[in-house]
């Protein structure tokens, strides 16, 4: 598409970073590429496949090897390298944020979904920009009836883990959890799931419950700057992206679900004010465990312990706004058969 003005997305996204007018263009096999706003791409292939795909990266802007990877993705079906079989949504989260190597501008915009950006009376950016985002999805799935929903939101934490590459599973509200997604991100090199405790306000959660959609927030590694990532890394993920997106009947290889290690939150620590500190060091990485009766936080008269077993730290933050999340407590934990489908 020489001559495009898709040649680079993500640049052109970068430099009107809240907004972009629609245009259209062709892809080489007569597929269609709309572009909706800035950072936002939607792929029509001729003959679609059963799957209508929401791929979503920096929703957070200094976590930039989902975007790398995703541009990767993007440029390939451009090209005609990679033929695009299902129908495709592409979300370049926050460009402003990008642009400024920061996590956010003034708000956390993974915080604003299923509605939060229109609580209160606080008005910016991120929460008109999280409202518009909710909208393009739905206008994607809403488009089509009857086909399997996919969303992945594609993250990099902010300090290293123990296990490099998990997924937060949002709340099912009951219903069973996939195999088949289960494999999906094991043979991704995804082979670590925090199952959520209750409804959020995260981009997964908002596309899992109100569309039904498989979704997840998938954390591949820890932030790093442009350019300073090692592709090598997030090769599976990739190659498993591709063969979803390019072979209509593709389906991931099953895998033993023991093979997967499942946490489940035991406790959420909430920051309530400028008082507030945790009892370890910052450079305490994510699935660091905590034996029992350990201290972990503290704010004013408020403490937290680990309690009867061994609890581990997940997206320890002591800078969120108060009011906010500032880490979460987990514990291993089993699926049991009947919770699976």
């Amino acid at each position: 598409m020489n001559g495009s003005r898709l040649d680079d997305f993500l640049t052109l996204s970068r430099s009107h970073p809240w907004e972009l007018a629609p245009f259209s263009e062709s892809l080489p096999d007569g597929g269609q590429v709309q572009v909706w706003d800035t950072g936002v791409l939607c792929i029509e292939p001729v003959a679609p496949a059963g799957r209508d795909l929401v791929l979503s990266c920096g929703i957070h802007g200094n976590e930039t090897a989902p975007i790398e990877l995703c541009a990767r993705l993007l440029n390939a079906i451009l090209s005609g390298r990679l033929p695009c079989r299902q129908r495709l949504l592409f979300i370049f989260g926050n460009p402003a944020a990008m642009n400024l190597g920061a996590r956010e501008v003034e708000e956390n915009l993974n915080r604003l979904f299923s509605g939060a950006h229109a609580r209160g009376d606080k008005t910016n950016k991120e929460r008109q920009r999280a409202a518009r985002l909710e909208q393009y999805v739905e206008r994607f799935y809403r488009s089509r009836e009857g086909t399997e929903r996919l969303h992945y939101d594609l993250h990099t934490a902010i300090r290293p883990s123990a296990y490099e590459k998990f997924a937060i599973y949002p709340f099912t509200h009951g219903a069973p959890y996939s195999r088949n997604q289960l494999a999906f991100l094991c043979r991704a090199g995804v082979d670590t799931i925090l199952l959520a405790h209750g409804p959020t306000t995260t981009f997964s959660y908002f596309s899992a419950h109100v569309f039904g959609a498989h979704a997840f927030t998938v954390e591949l590694g820890k932030v790093m700057p442009f350019g300073q990532n090692d592709a090598s890394r997030f090769a599976a993920m990739e190659r498993n992206l591709e063969q979803l997106i390019g072979e209509p009947d593709w389906q991931p290889a099953p895998v033993d679900i023991k093979q997967i290690r499942v946490f489940r939150v035991c406790q959420e620590i909430v920051k309530q004010s400028e008082q507030f500190c945790f009892h370890f060091s910052e450079k305490v990485a994510n699935f660091h465990a905590f034996p029992p009766g350990t201290l972990l936080a503290e704010d004013g008269e408020r403490q937290w312990f680990a309690h009867e077993q061994e609890e581990a730290v997940v997206f320890p933050n002591v800078r969120v706004a108060n009011q906010q999340r500032a880490a979460l407590m987990v514990m291993a934990t089993e699926l049991p058969p009947e919770m699976l489908a």
